[in-house]
């Protein structure tokens, strides 16, 4: 990502850190329409997927399910949250309106494009 970036995640506060989760691994990618961003959600169901955009904010969360078979009982678990959150702050350069997810084996994908006059727009040049 460039110097420029469209998005950010904002400083963890006493509200966040008090309901703990999982940071799903994510790619940020940048063109001059927008930004395609990839989030890793291993585990999540499309029906327990979650992404909400409030005013500049759109938050990812995902909850996993992990059953344990009918009988059986965990003795040891490396994976001892079942929540996925990641939060951004959007640019104002982005529009939130237009925000577009597909959802596929697990990789949450997230188009975001640059609202009209963010774009690159190429000029013409007349002959005089």
């Amino acid at each position: 990502m460039s110097d420029n970036t469209q998005l950010r995640q904002p400083a963890q506060t006493e509200a966040t850190r008090a309901t703990e989760a999982l940071l799903p691994p994510v790619d940020v990618i940048e063109d001059g329409a927008g930004i395609t961003l990839h989030a890793d959600l291993p585990g999540v169901s499309r029906d327990r997927l979650h992404l909400h955009v409030e005013a500049d904010t759109l938050t990812i969360e995902g909850e996993i399910a992990l059953p344990a078979p009918e009988g059986l009982e965990s003795i040891h678990s490396e994976v001892g949250l079942s929540v996925y959150r990641r939060v951004f702050t959007l640019s104002k350069e982005l529009d939130a309106d237009r925000v577009a997810a597909e959802f596929s084996q697990g990789v949450l994908t997230l188009r975001i494009p640059k609202v009209e006059h963010a774009q690159p727009r190429r000029i013409p040049i007349q002959v005089g």
